[in-house]
């Protein structure tokens, strides 16, 4: 005979669970429901931007090597709005534009007059700080749920097992049977805690790791480009 999975789950009662709780019980369920559907509904948006993210880096990264001009490239970086190495490289070629702008009108060194290749950089630094803290936006949120979902629905399992014994206490009758069930429906809040986190937590450190790689890629691009622009505007 097969084998009845999952036997504890199949042999719940939720609807008895939710009519025995108590209010400040129900309260610890609606918070853990709540927290759970909020975390899905961000992994499900989180893993979508990060997932165009690289997909449309990689993409900018071909034409970006590929091209011969840093105009053509521009217009082509402009279309690619959920990378950020294309808002990396639209922010360092549109201070690169100013200088050269600067250039064009006014006699003297580029490099002295504005700092030059100093400004391109900083640009290159704001952009990619700007699209880390993008990236990195509402992923705290993750991080707070798979820690502290856990502890909620243990508490609710204290509530639900203080009141258990508070019945029993009430009744006289302290017999397994009378103990087993309204001690195993109060676990049922650690159960949902569990529920919450879990996904939570996968996720939280999936994409950490996933943004840290984009971190590193930001910084990789913006030194070659700081170094194709110094060969080219600034010998």
């Amino acid at each position: 005979m097969m084998p009845r999975f999952p036997l504890a789950l199949g042999a719940m009662n939720y609807l008895q669970i939710l009519r025995d709780a108590s209010l400040l019980e129900l309260f610890v369920l609606a918070l853990l429901m709540g927290v759970s559907i909020a975390s899905w509904a961000l992994i499900a948006l989180k893993h979508t931007q990060l997932s165009r993210a690289r997909a449309q880096s990689l993409s900018f990264l071909d034409s970006f090597w590929k091209a011969s001009r840093l105009e053509t490239i521009y217009q082509d970086a402009q279309k690619l709005e959920g990378s950020p190495l294309s808002k990396v490289f639209c922010a360092g070629y549109e201070e690169l534009s100013k200088l050269a702008q600067h250039k064009e009108g006014a006699e003297g060194a580029m490099a002295e007059r504005l700092g030059g290749i100093e400004n391109v950089e900083r640009a290159l630094n704001r952009a990619s700080t700007a699209q880390l803290m993008d990236l990195e936006s509402r992923v705290s949120f993750l991080g707070t749920v798979g820690a502290a979902s856990p502890f909620v629905g243990l508490f609710g399992t204290v509530i639900g097992i203080l009141n258990a014994f508070n019945s029993i206490a009430e009744q006289g009758n302290a017999t397994l049977a009378t103990v087993a069930a309204p001690v195993g429906n109060a676990l049922f809040a650690t159960a949902a805690g569990l529920f919450a986190a879990i996904p939570a937590v996968v996720a939280y450190n999936s994409f950490i790791s996933r943004i840290k790689v984009f971190d590193t890629e930001m910084a990789n691009f913006s030194a070659d480009f700081l170094n194709i622009i110094k060969r080219h505007f600034f010998r």
